[in-house]
């Protein structure tokens, strides 16, 4: 039997916490066998605070992480120097430092910069709460941070976005260690889907500038208005009253990317809001949000945030949604 370690910090968010429990302890095989043992430990084994009004009492020390197969680390809202300095406490780094070579680590959540800090991944990819991502990239610079996935299997190494993406990472593992007929009765059992389609970018919300603060602030509020219409790089460099390369050179300052990687964004923002808020056919959707045919939409949403249309809207709607996508 698979038996996983899960360690508890000072400070630790009790819903991620419970998930290995809760999703590991719910995979049995087709007789009824359970399929892992889970186990709850804290650094010295005394109970520790949680990030709400109670605290927990645990049997085990770190010790446990020795002789497990699979160390989780949920996210804790106390992690101190780790978040602010890279750096960890001296029983934290030699908890980690007891884990045999080839045993599974996972981090759920912000727990990714316990797992950062501790060089566990120094030229590996992993992910974070998108909230915490570039915060994250830049303590760490080795570490190949992807702020748009719901989770990043690296073999051995295993990192979730956060809060429920904690419950995917756990499935996933379910499903790589047993298959997808167990993985799908352990989500049944739970009451939450298999697998969810896209990632963590579709929850992002990026505001517009300030239009008082960039000089091309005003054609990005202009454009937005017209999304509709075919806008060339000339058209919004003649809406500011500026040659095409003085625009593009600043559009690019003060936006932080291109004019048409912005402008293909803000559509695809705005198809999101379409698809959750309407029940208008996808082929409408697209032209109101200037793709011009659902085609071209659903390439769009899918490079955006890995979704078709359809997918998406039943993600918010909680429904079939609309018509007119030929896409899932």
């Amino acid at each position: 039997m698979h038996h996983v370690g899960v360690l508890a910090l000072d400070g630790v968010v009790p819903f991620e916490l419970g998930i290995p429990a809760r999703i590991f302890g719910a995979a049995r095989d087709m007789a009824g066998t359970r399929l892992y043992t889970v186990t709850t430990c804290s650094l010295d084994g005394r109970p520790v605070r949680t990030e709400s009004d109670y605290g927990l009492s645990v049997t085990h020390d770190a010790s446990l992480l020795t002789v497990v197969d699979t160390v989780v680390i949920p996210p804790s809202q106390a992690l101190g120097p780790i978040r602010e300095e890279g750096r960890l406490p001296g029983a934290l780094r030699d908890a980690l430092a007891g884990i045999r070579p080839g045993t599974r680590i996972v981090g759920i959540c912000t727990a990714t910069y316990v797992l950062a800090a501790a060089g566990l991944l120094d030229h590996r990819p992993a992910t974070t709460h998108w909230r915490e991502a570039d915060r994250l990239q830049r303590m760490f610079t080795t570490t190949r941070v992807d702020p748009d996935v719901l989770f990043v299997d690296d073999g051995d190494i295993l990192t979730s976005a956060g809060v429920a993406a904690g419950i995917d990472l756990c499935l996933h593992l379910v499903r790589r260690d047993h298959g997808s007929q167990i993985a799908n009765e352990v989500a049944r059992s739970c009451v939450v889907p298999p697998w969810r389609d896209g990632g963590q970018a579709q929850y992002i919300q990026r505001p517009v500038p300030d239009t008082r603060a960039t000089s091309t602030a005003p054609t990005q509020a202009w454009a937005l208005e017209h999304l509709a219409e075919r806008l060339t790089l000339a058209d919004l460099a003649a809406h500011a009253n500026m040659s095409v390369r003085t625009f593009t050179r600043r559009f690019r300052d003060e936006a932080g990317t291109t004019p048409g990687q912005w402008l293909t964004r803000q559509r695809v923002d705005l198809a999101r809001r379409l698809l959750e808020t309407t029940e208008w056919p996808v082929d409408l959707v697209a032209h109101r949000a200037g793709f011009g045919t659902g085609v071209s939409l659903r390439q769009h949403l899918h490079a955006a945030i890995g979704v078709a249309p359809q997918a998406y809207r039943r993600t918010f709607r909680g429904d079939g949604g609309g018509q007119g996508d030929g896409g899932a």
